[in-house]
Order: C-alpha cells, then sequence, then structure tokens
C-alpha cells in the first residue's frame, strides 16, 4: 500500500522561507512524476511544481524563481524548498506520485502553509 507522509509546514512571514518533505512508502512501480500541489480555501486544488523520473521539473508560473522542487538521496522522497513567500501562497499542501501504468495518482494527507502579512 502506497503511503505519502508529508511535513515541514507551518506558520511564516510574508518574504520567508519553509521546506516541505514528502517520503513515499510502499512504492513498487515506476513513478512518472513526483509533485507538489496545493489547495486553498475555496479554491480548487492546483499544480505547484512536479519532478519527473528523469529529474526533469515543471513549475506553476506562480512559483518560478521563488520555489524549488528536488528528489532526495533516498529513495521516494522529494522536497519543496519555498522561499520569498507571498500570503497567496497560504494553503494545504499535498505530496503526489504519479504512476505510470496504469495511471494513477496517490497523496498525502496534505500540510497546511500559512503565510501572514
Amino acid at each position: 500500500q502506497v503511503q505519502l507522509v508529508e511535513s515541514g509546514g507551518g506558520l511564516v512571514q510574508a518574504g520567508g522561507s519553509l521546506r516541505l518533505s514528502c517520503a513515499a512508502s510502499g512504492v513498487t512501480f515506476r513513478i512518472n512524476t513526483f509533485g507538489w500541489y496545493r489547495q486553498a480555501p475555496g479554491k480548487q486544488r492546483e499544480l505547484v511544481a512536479t519532478i519527473s523520473n528523469e529529474g526533469t521539473t515543471n513549475y506553476a508560473d506562480s512559483v518560478k524563481g521563488r520555489f524549488m522542487i528536488s528528489r532526495g538521496d533516498a529513495k521516494n522522497t522529494v522536497y519543496l524548498q519555498m522561499n520569498s513567500l507571498k500570503p497567496e501562497d497560504t494553503a494545504v499542501y499535498y505530496c503526489n506520485v504519479n504512476r505510470a501504468w496504469p495511471k494513477i495518482d496517490y497523496w498525502g494527507q496534505g500540510t497546511q502553509v500559512t503565510v501572514s502579512s
């Protein structure tokens, strides 16, 4: 059974930084992408950043230049370094694993990030 466990969320002032971590267990298949999504109150879940098995990264325009996604040395870990945080970054952040075949998405339980102005 796949489990994704996020950590690193919290409360930070605007302009500050946070680093989110996600550890995946039970992964016995090829991962297509590892990524982070977020959902603010009253809004749909949206992509923040993904990283492919080959290391190709993709970012939402709203976080380019401020956030960086990376894979850990340990297998099946992913990080999201968030710098220059803004109040509009406030959301629950979810770790995601996209399975290559069959195409299935796995989700963590989410971690709250709150940026105060």
